[in-house]
């Protein structure tokens, strides 16, 4: 069965290389499309916690991740599909290079999942210190992959009229696309950056500021009414089955810590963890004294680095914390979770005293110590188990150090960095703590799993 279809505009905003405008340019177009009364809906590609947040600042709607390597080619579909329903424009901002991706012809490459949703690609190319040299760039891109449609180029970065009517004619000419915008150099609208990309938007002060310095910048230098030509007008035909599964009753309380240091978490996690029944009750980890009264914890990533004094400080919650989880508490931690949850961190000659769960500190270095996708195998029982194999990502400039030599871990590795190289999932009681991060539509048993075990835990105290 299907329900009647509904009319969504599909644009994907990529770049010959990363760092090149793609986020503020989805930024400033979504928000001025907006501003014209048109609904908006951002998406993601790749496993990326930090755009999204800003996406969502944008928009007022959740930003969904869509990864062909954490997904099949179906979820990635499905997913779109049922987020896109009765939105006038879906904007999907591409990750790295349009055509990087993890094997040689492309595979998981924003190109590849531009040809999947049949969306038209606008390129954002930065065009500092070039001239016509940028068509050939252009063409390249093009020619690599002519099933992928480049519909148009912004310029970013540009310098002067004069250079900008140089590059427009040259791609003009040799490609046979539009120039619909050139960006001029500016800081105005840049979002600023840390050692795991740009700041999160519970670090900066001045989200609305940017934002709408982005839209005014797209309004004022870009040809939004041809921007929105662009996009590949159809119509969806959204399955019965593509619905959202009704919730079901809430039997489990889970505590989320939510906060500064820790707020990477995706959308359809939560939302997993609330249809299998799990009424989530969030709290911060730095101002809140007290844990909330809950059946389970969820810690997920973020920057406790960033946040050491603060950690330290709340005494009370880091107490409260390693008590209810060393008495049984069933517990979930992810990356910056797990350091929380070790004795220390040290980062930049400042150490402080954590959770002390887990018997390790970290230790923080200058390069990514995991970056990537990873690839585990369970092999220990616990309330996680996973019989196919299970993909997630790590990126994460620590390590553990001085951990016990008889820990037991939920997986082994097949690919990745996890904690030792060989394993993650840390395993302490009922606790699973790990570096990987999981998403729901790639492991759906983990959300079901995890609360049924809390259930249970909970039916026999």
């Amino acid at each position: 069965m299907t329900t009647q279809g509904s009319k969504n505009s599909k644009l994907f905003i990529s770049a010959p290389k990363k760092s090149s405008g793609k986020t503020t340019l989805t930024l400033g177009i979504s928000a001025a499309l907006i501003q014209d009364n048109y609904s908006v809906k951002v998406f993601k590609k790749g496993a990326d916690y930090i755009d999204p947040m800003w996406h969502r600042a944008a928009t007022g709607q959740n930003c969904y991740n869509l990864d062909m390597h954490l997904m099949t080619k179906a979820d990635c579909l499905n997913s779109f599909n049922k987020r896109s329903y009765n939105i006038d424009f879906s904007l999907i901002e591409g990750n790295h290079g349009l055509h990087d991706g993890i094997g040689i012809r492309g595979e998981n490459s924003s190109a590849h999942l531009a040809k999947l949703l049949k969306a038209p690609v606008l390129l954002v190319v930065d065009a500092a210190g070039a001239n016509r040299g940028v068509a050939a760039v252009v063409l390249g891109h093009q020619n690599l992959d002519p099933d992928v449609q480049i519909a148009g180029v912004i310029l970013n970065q540009v310098a002067n009229s004069r250079q900008i009517q140089k590059q427009r004619e040259s791609i003009e000419y040799h490609c046979g696309i539009p120039v619909v915008g050139a960006m001029p150099k500016s800081t105005a609208f840049k979002i600023k950056e840390r050692h795991l990309g740009l700041l999160t938007v519970h670090e900066s002060d001045m989200v609305d500021e940017v934002i709408s310095a982005a839209a005014t910048s797209v309004s004022q230098h870009c040809n939004l009414d041809q921007i929105k030509q662009l996009a590949t007008n159809s119509t969806i035909q959204l399955d019965s089955g593509l619905t959202e599964k009704m919730p079901q009753k809430k039997v489990v309380d889970i505590a989320v810590a939510y906060d500064k240091a820790f707020c990477f978490y995706y959308p359809e996690n939560i939302e997993a963890l609330e249809n299998a029944g799990a009424n989530l009750k969030f709290f911060d980890t730095m101002n809140d004294r007290e844990l909330p009264e809950t059946d389970g914890i969820y810690i997920g990533g973020g920057f406790p680095e960033s946040f050491l004094k603060e950690l330290e400080g709340n005494t009370s919650m880091r107490q409260q914390l390693r008590s209810q989880i060393e008495a049984g508490k069933p517990t979930y931690a992810e990356c910056g979770g797990l350091m929380y949850l070790t004795r220390s961190i040290k980062y930049d000659n400042v150490s402080a005293n954590m959770v002390g769960t887990i018997p390790a500190d970290v230790k923080f270095y200058k390069k990514p110590v995991g970056h990537g996708y990873s690839h585990l195998k369970t092999i220990h029982d616990s309330w996680l188990n996973i019989e196919h194999e299970i993909r997630g990502h790590e990126f994460h400039y620590s390590e553990l150090i001085d951990l016990s030599k008889h820990m037991n871990f939920a997986f082994q590795l097949n690919r990745g960095c996890g904690v030792d190289k060989k394993h993650d999932g840390i395993i302490i009681d009922n606790l699973i703590a790990t570096y990987t991060h999981l998403h729901a539509i790639s492991v759906p048993e983990w959300a079901s799993q995890f609360v049924d075990f809390i259930k249970k835990q909970k039916q026999l105290s």
